[in-house]
């Protein structure tokens, strides 16, 4: 019986194509040959690996210890670590955990989960074909797990490839470009959480709730509560019975009555493909004493710093500051739908800049006790998004008339657009009489939204669907519009701290 052997070849053009070669099986010693020849090869690489010590890098295995000790854990008893949710940066944040510390197999296990069933369309099935074949680690990581056919098959339109199959190989759907390495998928939600020790919340701040709700219903027998890590940024808008914020890690405690002390928010200005290609980068993770200072030990690398934050009076206060960070997502939709109709005008950006830097001053101080302390993290977040954030980057899509907003806010191959949920949240929520503020001129209470034109006009475009893109640029150039040095005068010189919106008294 012919063998059939799958090949690609480099055309003068610079394009792969699909050549299928068939041989005669190989001769008995030219498979011993081969298998010499690998055998030798891995000799030298375990010889190298343990000359160098790169068998316990940076403290690995000791880092992996401590956090078992402090957890409690037992010889033969491995620290189960599970992802939910796989967009870019949960499945980024596994990924990086299994390059770490996957080879400690008897000591962790490293899982994630994420829903079953979504297909992987022909146009993202041949980006995916393109990017294996131009990068030979890949490429041969694949044949050698009988795993390249299917890719072969789904770029000739012969196969459906689904997302958590992708995943498996390496291959995040938000993030065709930037393979990480292979992961174990599960789909089924309750075999992913039931005994989990840390569970790391990558999912959308708009589904978090939902699926804690169903996880509670699998750790009701359970003993101890696990510790949960949220990478979630965003809100939900609570009206009653006094307008307040929800955070995803509040979502996380209410859903599965967790206690707050065992739930930490993880989060910085940072790009997760970036993150992954070993680009310098930092987070904070903030919560309770009782674990957060373990967790950053264990999560720290070389090029990627978490610090813990010991400075604030309670770490709750500090999870909300970093998770409400959701403002600055929603002013990126429109700083892209202004780059995209002004042919990127300097000048345009410039004006749109000092308008929702000022608008996200004013919520700050509605929001904060101390705002200058958010003013790093809170400009740091918004200039990484704005140079290559999934929201600006909306915005421009939709501006060009390349979106619809009929397509939702799940968009593929960027996941979901956390600022239009954003939007509608922080609307709702200052749009309370209870809530009002002195206005500069009319010498009279107003709403704070009403000081605000920017999230004004974004929420009749993106929610109401009233207006066209074209009604940011009408709104900066309105000539009753106030200089944004007033907004930020108003909340300087007023007591605006609202701790009500943060559901503290």
């Amino acid at each position: 019986m012919p063998a059939v052997r799958v090949t690609t070849v480099l055309e003068s053009g610079g394009s792969r194509l699909i050549g299928i070669q068939v041989n005669d099986f190989p001769t008995t010693q030219q498979l011993e040959a081969e298998a010499s020849r690998w055998w030798e090869a891995l000799r030298q690489w375990v010889v190298l690996y343990i000359q160098t010590g790169l068998f316990n890098c940076n403290g690995l295995e000791e880092k992996l210890d401590e956090l078992r000790h402090i957890l409690g854990k037992a010889d033969g008893d491995p620290l189960r670590i599970v992802g939910v949710g796989a967009g870019a940066w949960g499945s980024v944040f596994a990924a990086l955990l299994q390059d770490n510390y996957g080879q400690y197999r008897d000591k962790v296990q490293i899982r994630i989960w994420r829903r079953p069933g979504r297909a992987v369309d022909r146009t993202t099935a041949e980006r995916l074909f393109e990017v294996i074949n131009s990068r030979e680690e890949v490429l041969r990581r694949l044949i050698r797990r009988c795993a390249y056919l299917k890719y072969v098959e789904a770029r000739l339109g012969d196969r459906t490839l689904y997302a958590d199959e992708i995943l498996k190989d390496g291959f995040c759907l938000n993030m065709i470009d930037t393979p990480v390495c292979p992961l174990k998928v599960v789909t089924n939600l309750q075999e992913a959480v039931w005994n989990a020790d840390i569970v790391v919340n990558g999912l959308p701040s708009t589904e978090t709730r939902v699926v804690f709700e169903e996880i509670s219903h699998y750790w009701k027998e359970r003993i101890t509560a696990p510790i949960i890590i949220s990478l979630a940024k965003g809100i939900e808008a609570a009206l009653h019975p006094v307008p307040h914020i929800i955070t995803p890690t509040k979502m996380i405690n209410r859903a599965t009555g967790v206690p707050m002390e065992n739930i930490l928010y993880l989060g910085g200005p940072n790009i997760a493909s970036e993150i992954y290609n070993n680009e310098y980068a930092n987070a904070r993770i903030c919560g309770a004493d009782k674990w957060r200072k373990s967790l950053a030990k264990f999560l720290r690398q070389p090029h990627f710093i978490v610090w813990d934050n010991s400075d604030l009076v309670t770490h709750e206060k500090y999870l909300v500051h970093g998770e409400e960070n959701a403002w600055s997502h929603f002013h990126l939709i429109p700083s892209g739908m202004v780059a995209a109709l002004t042919n990127e005008s300097a000048t345009s950006k410039s004006v749109y800049f000092a308008h929702c830097t000022s608008e996200m001053i004013f919520i700050t101080h509605l929001l904060a006790e101390e705002p200058e302390k958010l003013a790093g993290p809170l400009l740091a977040d918004t200039y990484v998004t704005l140079l290559k954030g999934r929201n600006a980057w909306y915005g421009q899509m939709l501006a060009k008339g390349e979106l619809s907003l009929d397509m939702g806010d799940s968009i593929s191959g960027k996941g979901m657009i956390q600022g239009i949920s954003a939007v509608r949240a922080f609307y709702e929520l200052l749009s309370q009489p209870s809530l009002n503020v002195p206005h500069p001129e009319e010498n009279k209470p107003v709403a704070p939204v009403e000081l605000c034109p920017i999230l004004k006009t974004l929420y009749k475009i993106l929610i109401l669907r009233e207006q066209s893109s074209q009604a940011i640029l009408k709104a900066l150039r309105d000539e009753n519009l106030n200089d944004p040095r007033e907004r930020i005068e108003i909340a300087q010189t007023h007591a605006f701290y609202k701790p009500l919106l943060l559901g503290q008294p």
